[in-house]
């Protein structure tokens, strides 16, 4: 499809000058001479741009900005203006200008930048497009959440194959989140009006797994007195989630197998065959490969399932997408309890980045709820978030917390020594016997090296050599 340029300047050589290199580059040009036509133009059809003069004789380039942003109109605008100054430049980003250029202008920069503003503006459009449909489409009021590269890489995934009536592979640690990609893909494909039946192959018995899975007649074994669908029935037309699918049982896998490749299976018992459209979804915390060398899974149903693999990565891969996670749980659990807006300190939320949440998504959420519940505080702060989860502790502040109690200690065995407090008080006595043997702790440390040293005390290296003097510290420079 060949994208539509809309040019707009009241200089008729400015616009043939721009739209015959437009046009050369393979464009669909039109025109327009001032900010009215702009605006009329720019509503009444389809543009993928708009290159725009700042001062026309009517409205400005500012103004047409404006109004275009109020109308709801976001196509990406290039400002195009002689009066190459701050105050333009402020004012058109600030109006959602994508960028401008300056007269006079060379052909081939406005070339490239008119081609990285259209791709960048589809590109947006195609995510937020996509983001949408998987939050109106999962079953779950929330979606999947995070803005990482990694995610967006997944979000894209599941918009190329979800249409597609492919096995899907999905893996990943336990919390990672496998369920809600399953169920983002099954609600964006053409089953999305069917079924979608989740069976937890680890939480099931493997005697009982059979039956769970193929169902059985009357009469198939001791117990069975009536008829029973199994779940493969039941997903008939949709879509059937095969979780932890690195636990079923070999024999199991030899049935399962035919099953993928024949589209028809027997109900235990019987022996008419029941055919089947079902679009399978398996997911596991295993690495499958590694399974197949150990001989525990079958290396052809391997390769039946792996057609496309969609691989999640642990949260503490993909750490930017706590913060989006942590304003999502606080919003959603805030609600669930009617506890009100909770927020999180800056000191919080840095304890929540260091943690490697090894139960990933799942255990950030399930530690938020926990501190909504145990918290009346509308910030909630460091104490707070670490009595409601210890387990967040770093090594780190457990040194820190020790190093505190062994100071306190200190301090407080120094201060009992006094019989009376000094006439100059006790601090400036407790600074100076805190201070010198921290400096020759350091020192000594760096082999002194007062360049090392410094930095590690966060002091200049002269501010050092003078607290050296005052303190009556004998060391000679290594530098």
């Amino acid at each position: 499809m060949t994208r539509k340029i809309l040019v707009v300047d009241d200089e008729e050589s400015i616009r043939w000058v721009l739209g015959r290199s437009l046009e050369k580059a393979g464009y669909n040009v039109e025109y327009g001479e001032n900010g009215s036509e702009a605006i009329d133009k720019a509503t009444s059809d389809d543009f993928s741009l708009m290159i725009l003069d700042i001062k026309m004789p009517d409205l400005s380039g500012i103004d047409v900005l404006h109004e275009l942003r109020l109308r709801g109109l976001d196509i990406p605008v290039i400002v195009i203006t002689a009066q190459n100054t701050v105050k333009n430049a402020i004012d058109a980003m600030k109006e959602g200008a994508y960028d401008y250029v300056a007269k006079p202008f060379d052909l081939d920069e406005v070339k490239i930048t008119v081609e990285r503003a259209i791709e960048s503006y589809e590109t947006s459009k195609k995510l937020e497009l996509l983001r949408a449909s998987l939050k109106e489409s999962t079953e779950t009021p929330h979606g999947i959440v995070g803005g990482s590269s990694a995610m967006l890489k997944i979000y894209k995934t599941i918009g190329r194959i979800a249409e597609k009536d492919l096995t899907v592979l999905i893996t990943g640690e336990s919390g990672t989140g496998k369920e809600l990609v399953s169920r983002a893909i099954h609600f964006n494909s053409r089953r999305k009006e069917e079924r979608l039946v989740a069976v937890n192959i680890a939480a099931l018995p493997k005697d009982l797994l059979e039956s769970e899975l193929f169902g059985y007649e009357k009469g198939a074994f001791t117990g069975a007195t009536i008829k029973k669908q199994g779940r493969f029935e039941e997903a008939h037309g949709g879509t059937l989630l095969l979780d932890e699918i690195g636990d079923m049982p070999l024999e199991l896998q030899t049935k399962l197998l035919r099953v993928l490749e024949e589209k028809k299976f027997y109900r235990l018992g019987s022996e008419k065959p029941i055919e089947v459209d079902v679009r399978v979804i398996a997911s596991t915390n295993k690495n499958l490969g590694d399974e197949v060398e150990k001989g525990t899974f079958r290396k052809d149903l391997y390769y039946r399932l792996n057609a496309i693999t969609i691989e999640i990565p642990p949260l503490r891969e993909r750490k930017e997408d706590i913060p989006i996670l942590v304003e999502h749980f606080l919003e959603k659990h805030a609600n669930e309890l009617g506890s009100g807006k909770r927020t999180l300190s800056e000191e919080a939320r840095e304890i929540l980045m260091e943690y490697d949440w090894p139960g990933n998504v799942r255990e950030l959420e399930n530690t938020i709820k926990r501190v909504i519940v145990l918290s009346s505080d509308i910030t909630i702060a460091t104490d707070t978030l670490l009595d409601a989860a210890p387990y967040l502790k770093s090594k780190k502040t457990e040194k820190v917390d020790a190093f505190d109690e062994f100071m306190a200690a200190k301090l407080l065995t120094l201060i009992n020594s006094f019989e009376e407090i000094p006439p100059s008080g006790i601090y400036d006595i407790v600074i100076r016997k805190v201070e010198k043997p921290l400096i020759e702790a350091i020192l000594k440390a760096t082999k002194g090296n007062k360049k090392r040293a410094a930095a590690m005390l966060g002091i200049n290296r002269n501010t050092l050599s003078k607290k050296m003097e005052e303190l009556g510290i004998v060391g000679e420079d290594s530098d």
